[in-house]
């Protein structure tokens, strides 16, 4: 598995990262645990080194059910993990909450979840519009200090908010969206992380599974699943007109992919990381099948004309890749 450097910071990883949102077993579709949790150990077996969940995966599972999964292999892996929510009594997410204590409590929350003396990298996961950067960098700075995180990040900033924030600290990665149905952040984002040497994690590499090649214009989503709404990240990803069009795009990709004797997936995560200032593509693995399949993803490099023809398609489609749309903030 390539590796890849976050930035200037001393932190590695392999290219392809071990996305966990689905593990929350509340909002992302019907899964199969114990499949899961095998697939994390296979995953490590097979050169992934990064981990991603968050706190709001749940909230709580996704953290609990990684800790079991990984057990000793701990040491091996690089651990991320996500603060910014703050909860009901009954564990319902109500808002951002970037504040400098509440920061802390959370953070120790995830370190006793997690089952581990320190988090590898702990990211900020949307930015709180209510707290100044400076308090929440503090916090972050407090918990590097301690002992309990070794790198810190954000997730979801803009550039203005990247720059603030490294005003009073230095941030070490930023994650965000980025797969062939959203291009926003090739604007603006991709091209300050990698000029001011901060590592970008892309979440969504498969389109929230729209380049999975698992749907039909027949699927649907339990009203659970936060793709019922419709949107994803403030583009209109999921509702019915829309949909049918990816789909179409899908089809045509999975076929230009299989030219190459490749899967539609193993397109989607080579595309992503084909992008220089991509470190991480995160990726779901929801069993061994998906995992090995993603894997081999690592190695594939998209030529100049692979990556003409798939905006060709859809621009025959008539897809938009939303490369002007603003960043959902």
């Amino acid at each position: 598995m390539e590796q890849r450097r976050f930035g200037d910071t001393d932190l590695v990883t392999s290219a392809i990262g071990f996305g966990t949102w689905e593990m929350s077993t509340t909002s992302y579709g019907e899964i199969d645990v114990k499949e899961a949790s095998n697939a994390v150990g296979r995953a490590i077996d097979a050169g992934i080194t990064l981990f991603d969940t968050a706190e709001v995966y749940g909230p709580y599972h996704s953290e609990e059910l990684l800790a079991r999964a990984l057990g000793p292999r701990r040491k091996e892996i690089v651990l991320v993990t996500k603060v910014g929510f703050q909860y009901s009594d009954e564990g319902k997410n109500t808002g951002r909450n970037s504040k400098h204590d509440h920061v802390i409590a959370r953070a120790e929350g995830c370190l006793r979840r997690l089952d581990t003396d320190v988090i590898d990298l702990l990211l900020i996961h949307w930015p709180d519009h209510q707290t100044p950067f400076e308090e929440t960098m503090r916090a972050l700075e407090r918990l590097k200090a301690d002992g309990k995180v070794r790198h810190y990040g954000v997730s979801n900033f803009t550039v203005e908010m990247m720059e603030e924030c490294n005003r009073h600290g230095r941030i070490a990665a930023n994650q965000v969206g980025y797969h062939m149905f959203d291009r926003r952040m090739e604007a603006a984002v991709l091209p300050h992380c990698r000029a001011q040497g901060i590592g970008y994690m892309a979440y969504g590499s498969l389109g929230f599974g729209l380049l999975s090649g698992a749907f039909t214009p027949e699927t649907t989503f339990v009203d659970w699943d936060w793709r019922s709404s419709g949107r994803a990240f403030g583009l209109p990803l999921f509702e019915r007109e829309h949909f049918l069009k990816e789909l179409k795009v899908a089809e045509r990709l999975k076929a230009l992919a299989a030219k190459h004797g490749k899967s539609l997936p193993q397109m989607a995560i080579a595309w992503v990381l084909g992008n220089p200032a991509v470190t991480v593509a995160l990726v779901g693995m929801r069993n061994e099948r998906e995992l090995a399949e993603n894997v081999a993803a690592a190695d594939w490099r998209l030529g100049a004309e692979d990556r003409a023809e798939i905006d060709r398609v859809f621009a025959e489609e008539g897809v938009p890749t939303y490369a002007d749309a603003p960043q959902a903030v």
